[in-house]
């Protein structure tokens, strides 16, 4: 959970709220590390692929549209500068 937290730079109380929903639709499942049972495991269920599969191509076409829309120095520094916000 941490290192998901951490790629989409929400804290876990976040994440965790945010995955709810996601796992009473049946599109995430969350279990318990076996390695290490205080920690959480996350994955995708079948139907939670097939939807991912979906949103990518129009994730990736919104993203580009706004990638470009970024003005100098560009994307990188807007990441970067969210970044330090969050």
């Amino acid at each position: 959970m941490g290192q998901v937290a951490a790629l989409l730079a929400v804290d876990r109380t976040t994440l965790t709220a945010a995955l709810k929903p996601l796992a009473r639709r049946g599109l995430v499942k969350v279990a318990v590390n076996p390695a290490d049972r205080r920690g959480r495991q996350l994955m995708l269920t079948p139907e939670g692929r097939r939807l991912l599969a979906t949103a990518r191509p129009i994730w990736q076409r919104e993203h580009e549209m706004i990638v470009r829309l970024v003005l100098p120095p560009g994307p990188e520094n807007l990441r970067s500068v969210l970044r330090a916000l969050s």
